[in-house]
């Protein structure tokens, strides 16, 4: 169902002026609550910096600071070569930086993290199988070609692994799987820096399940392609065991790059 767009004040203006309680996070709120609540839309322009000081009854200043963080949020944002700013949707990277540190903030543990990834990885595998785009399809293959080129380099392959979870996230379909599943790289990336530098086999492994996925989506093997990334997720835990010995019974928190 569309929502239904609340009418605009009598004089054409979308925002009240601001009471006595100051500043921009104020604002910052208010127009985030119209874009919400769709009375701005992606691909609105924004008012003007000082046509919103007029409505909201402060200084350019203020509403710049309201702006800056609204951009960071990725609420809002400029066009190639335009000057003024639109309403833009946020995409998985901005979404991700806060859930992804509110998680290691609560101490997430290994487990949870692992029991995370079980729930959102092959479903988005399986989902990716028949609903990519022949973009999509290239994105995650581009990014398995770049793990086995960058292998060798921990950082890189670190950074290709991840790059290869929001691709198959993306490709799935599913903007609920694909925003759900970006936080998790923030608390993976340490983690699987350690696997790869501490388990020998690791990526062997890696290369292995990423070609193996790879296949199955490209061959539309739901199914298979949904086993595969099983066996990868299984293969984490395995690895983030080896790479850390503890004694049983024990759930270690994950540390936050």
């Amino acid at each position: 169902m569309n929502a239904v767009r609340p009418s605009l004040r009598a004089d054409g203006d979308i925002f009240e002026p601001l009471d006595d309680h100051p500043a921009y996070r104020q604002i910052a709120k208010l127009i985030e609550q119209r874009i919400v609540g769709r009375v701005l839309r992606a691909g609105d322009a924004l008012p003007s910096e000082s046509d919103l000081a007029r409505q909201f009854g402060v200084n350019r200043s203020t509403v710049r600071e309201a702006i800056r963080e609204l951009e960071t949020h990725g609420l809002l944002g400029r066009g190639r070569g335009e000057k003024r700013l639109r309403v833009t949707r946020p995409q998985a990277k901005h979404v991700s930086k806060g859930v992804s540190r509110a998680l290691a903030l609560n101490d997430v543990t290994y487990l949870e993290l692992w029991e995370a990834m079980m729930a959102i990885e092959p479903a988005a595998a399986q989902y990716a199988a028949t609903r990519r785009t022949a973009a999509q399809l290239q994105a995650i293959v581009r990014a398995s070609t770049h793990f086995r080129r960058d292998a060798a380099e921990t950082a890189a392959a670190v950074s290709a692994v991840l790059d290869f979870f929001n691709a198959v996230a993306s490709a799935s379909g599913n903007q609920v799987l694909a925003l759900a599943q970006a936080p998790l790289n923030g608390l993976l990336a340490p983690a699987l820096t350690e696997i790869i530098e501490r388990v020998p086999q690791a990526r062997a492994r890696i290369g292995e399940a990423q070609s193996r996925i790879v296949n199955a989506v490209k061959r539309e093997q739901s199914e298979l392609a949904r086993t595969w990334m099983e066996k990868h997720i299984r293969d984490f835990k395995r690895g983030y065991e080896l790479a850390f010995p503890f004694d049983a019974g024990q759930n270690p928190r994950l540390s936050h790059p």
